[in-house]
């Protein structure tokens, strides 16, 4: 998995509007511990998606990691199926377990 500092900080606001301030916290400090996890910093901004310009930095951190998916329902990635760079391939969450079983 990997992550900029600007998708952190979108998890705990998102995790403090669902919960409360302490499990954000917690979440955020276990994905931020994760041998699992990289962090990125994006030095270019590829501004991809216009309808939600805020889905921009998973995009940005996806392409700067050479991610294999950006693993999403949200259908402003949708765009990127038909974009042909810089490539990057999206799978939905069902997708995305059915490629895990498959590599059992």
């Amino acid at each position: 998995m990997c992550v900029t500092n600007e998708i952190i900080e979108e998890y705990i606001e998102i995790l403090q509007r669902l919960t409360d301030y302490e499990t954000a916290e917690l979440v955020v400090k276990t994905i931020v511990n994760s041998p699992f996890v990289e962090f990125i910093t994006p030095f270019y901004h590829f501004q991809i998606i216009e309808a939600d310009p805020d889905d921009n930095k998973f995009v940005d951190c996806a392409i700067i990691a050479g991610a294999k998916y950006i693993v999403t329902n949200d259908h402003h990635y949708d765009l990127l199926k038909s974009t042909p760079f810089p490539r990057v391939d999206v799978v939905s969450l069902s997708q995305f377990k059915d490629i895990l079983q498959r590599q059992k």
